[in-house]
């Protein structure tokens, strides 16, 4: 007999939760989602995830979604959110492995969900029902609105990946200009005395001016007279090929891995070669790093740690507020160390 469609879904988004594709906290592809990648009607994926529902293996919340639970969840003392603009690809970065032991010892739900959540809520309901938030700044000026009234009230907050120097909420956030100096230090060792940044846009958030500096601070320690200006937009993925070719570049740091391997793509169409025409490394270490051909070399960053750092950060807010304990005026940034992860897309100079 055949298997009835939304058994089919039920199935496959159960295998996910038990192996951990689909990791506790994550949210679940939406009824429409799931009508649109399966090709059946919302009353059939509303029913598969229903009986996910009521067979305890996620949970709705009113306006955002369902999310995944905790296969062996203790009764939870808080509720925690993690808003993660990639929160529906953990390919880009995985905080989960150093997060949810710590929400797992402490006995707080966390709620992982992209950023668009904040633009259906207001201050004054995100403070309700949620006791900390664990904020990831995909630029340092959106939302300012939302968390100026969290502020105010004292509300406990963690920004991950960036600064908001506006606010004294604690940050965390990977050491990226040791990443700059790192990935320009392995290119200069293998012999390249031209060498280039690639940035990926006119707009340079935060953490790509810090791997910027760090690249500028490895150049003058070796007495390098050549660097691409931090306002060169020719230096930019639209103008890269010209501008390696005008100045004779061997080697680049790109601001990140999707630029790299974009930058890859444009070099081979042109019948250029990574890395026999120019070593290339990249940023961030996601996971189509180690996929394309040849591999990137690549600034690896420690997500887990990251993710204990934040989670532990909020928590101690959180009990802090509880006990009216006095909160510090001065602010703490946590840096976190990065690392080298040397693939096939350099080599020494020829």
């Amino acid at each position: 007999m055949k298997q009835p469609l939304y058994k089919k879904i039920y199935a496959e988004l159960h295998e996910a939760i038990v192996e951990g594709r689909l990791a506790p906290g994550s949210r679940v592809p939406t009824e429409k989602e799931l009508s649109e990648q399966y090709q059946v009607s919302r009353i059939t994926s509303k029913r598969a995830l229903t009986e996910l529902e009521q067979n305890q293996l996620i949970y709705r919340v009113q306006g955002s979604g369902s999310f995944v639970r905790e296969l062996k969840e203790k009764k939870a003392t808080g509720r925690i959110l993690f808003v993660l603009p990639f929160a529906n690809d953990l390919s880009l970065g995985n905080f989960t492995e150093g997060i949810y032991p710590v929400m797992q010892e402490h006995g707080f739900e966390l709620l992982m969900t992209p950023v668009d959540y904040l633009e259906k809520t207001t201050a004054a309901e995100l403070m309700q029902e949620f006791d900390g938030l664990i904020y990831y700044a995909s630029n340092t000026f959106s939302y300012y609105d939302l968390l100026f009234e969290c502020a105010e009230k004292h509300f406990p907050i963690v920004t991950l990946d960036k600064k908001l120097h506006e606010f004294d909420f604690p940050a965390v956030m990977p050491d990226n200009f040791q990443g700059g100096q790192l990935a320009t230090d392995h290119l200069l060792a293998l012999g390249h005395q031209r060498i280039a940044y690639i940035f990926g846009d006119t707009h340079h958030p935060q953490s790509v001016r810090q791997r910027y500096l760090g690249y500028i601070d490895a150049l003058k320690k070796a007495q390098r007279t050549f660097r691409t200006k931090l306002d060169d937009t020719a230096a930019s993925i639209a103008n890269a090929l010209a501008y390696l070719e005008e100045h004779q570049v061997t080697a680049a740091v790109c601001e990140n891995d999707l630029i790299a391997i974009e930058l890859m793509r444009a070099l081979r169409q042109a019948d250029l070669h990574v890395p026999a025409n120019i070593s290339l490394v990249g940023f961030d270490n996601i996971q189509a790093a180690a996929l394309v051909d040849p591999a990137l070399t690549t600034i690896g960053q420690n997500f887990a740690e990251m993710g204990r750092l934040a989670g532990n950060q909020v928590i101690e807010k959180i009990n802090a507020a509880k006990a009216a304990t006095p909160v510090p005026t001065e602010t703490t940034t946590h840096l976190v160390a990065v690392s080298l992860i040397k693939r096939e897309s350099t080599q020494l100079k020829e």
